[in-house]
């Protein structure tokens, strides 16, 4: 039987995002952005479930045209892509108006969502490949409950779209590859039998995702979301008053940014931070991912605010602020469980510390003012950075004062 073979460069050739990749995350600026906004002004506990399951839903349909473009590479069909991009358009459209409980914008939001599902899964079966390491992109049991939300209201609609998420994450954690693979040989004797005078139905192959190439679009999504840090806090000084309060804020903002860059990036492995390349199988790196970008997101809607809020930030803003780094902190402890040696001592070292204090800072800090209330989380993020580097500096210290 023939088989499809994923395209790949060739050998020995870099591969890198392709013009239409890139145009393709230009929809997850804005879909960011207007998630993001879900925690504007003073959130409370409903403002933050739609923020998280919003973000979930428009991260699982970005991950999955992600993966297709991945695996495809030259042999992706740009219009499937930009059907996509288009109904990702609209999903990002649509959220201030299911922010408001507008029934239209939140058909039009959930049409959008199970298209490109749809879209996604006919993509699959087009290239008859089969993607083990995300069976979500291709198995539209999490659509089902989507379908249904089609005709209920509120809050009725968001629970069913909540119950889709977990199908999908369902699917992605306890479906193996062989059972995949099982269910696949099977319908493909069943399509044999159909249609044996027409001739053997091809077999599937296996597909398997470009790891470096991934890991830089995966990279590419956490630099838009603190990009979107960078764009909230701009968007509120260009209203506030220039002053010695918002000067401070600003330069702690961008230490903070730019320490969880380095930590991102110059510490991690496609944008999650201690996360080493293949040190974990893609179906628990990439909801590391999407956690810590929505982690970073929620931070940056803080950062917003906090701007809003030069003298003291509300309760509600500084739980966000401080919780969202904390949750940063937390999933880095989690990357770095597959990091040779010394986990142990790093953990309770680093993890913890940086976990914990945010927290307090959440809890005990309602007389702090805003700038120094930032510059104290700028402190706890550069905490990692001065404990590594203090540890690496031990073993030339250690030589030096032999050769002596």
């Amino acid at each position: 039987m023939n088989e499809v073979p994923p395209a790949r460069p060739a050998s020995g050739e870099d591969r890198h995002a392709t013009w239409l990749e890139l145009f393709f995350d230009l929809v997850a600026v804005a879909g960011v952005a207007q998630i993001a906004h879900l925690l504007h002004g003073e959130p409370g506990a409903s403002e933050l479930g739609l923020y998280v399951l919003l973000f979930l839903a428009f991260w699982t349909a970005w991950i999955c045209f992600t993966l297709y473009g991945n695996v495809a590479g030259e042999g992706t069909h740009a219009r499937t892509v930009l059907a996509a991009m288009f109904g990702m358009a609209v999903m990002a459209a649509a959220v201030p108006g299911v922010h408001e409980g507008e029934d239209g914008q939140a058909r039009a939001l959930a049409v959008a969502y199970v298209l490109i599902r749809m879209l996604a899964n006919s993509a699959w079966r087009h290239r008859r490949e089969i993607l083990v390491d995300w069976p979500a992109a291709q198995l539209s049991l999490g659509v089902i409950p989507w379908i249904v939300s089609l005709w209920a209201q509120e809050p009725a609609r968001y629970w069913l779209w909540a119950l889709g998420i977990a199908l999908d994450l369902y699917v992605t954690f306890t479906v193996s590859a062989r059972d995949i693979i099982a269910n696949r040989k099977a319908h493909d004797r069943r399509e044999e039998t159909r249609s044996r005078r027409r001739g053997a139905v091809p077999r599937v192959s296996v597909a398997a995702p470009d790891a470096d190439h991934l890991s830089e679009r995966l990279g590419l999504f956490v630099i838009i979301v603190l990009g979107e840090g960078v764009a909230q806090v701009i968007e509120a000084a260009s209203e506030a008053r220039w002053d010695r309060r918002l000067y401070g804020l600003a330069a702690a903002a961008f230490f903070l940014l730019v320490a969880l860059w380095s930590l991102s990036f110059r510490h991690g492995y496609a944008g999650v931070p201690y996360l080493t390349a293949r040190s974990l199988p893609a179906r628990a790196a990439l909801p590391l991912h999407c956690f810590v970008s929505g982690c970073l997101a929620a931070l940056a809607a803080g950062l917003g605010a906090a701007a809003e809020h030069l003298d003291t930030l509300p309760q509600s803003t500084r739980w966000l602020l401080c919780s969202s780094l904390s949750g940063y902190f937390l999933l880095t402890g989690i990357a770095a469980l597959r990091q040779p040696g010394g986990v142990r001592r790093w953990m309770l070292s680093v993890v913890v510390p940086c976990c914990t204090l945010p927290l307090l800072i959440a809890g005990f800090g309602a007389g702090l003012g805003t700038v120094a209330l930032v510059w104290l989380l700028v402190a706890v993020t550069l905490w990692p950075t001065f404990y590594e580097s203090r540890r690496a500096r031990r073993p030339r210290e250690a030589i030096a004062q032999g050769e002596t």
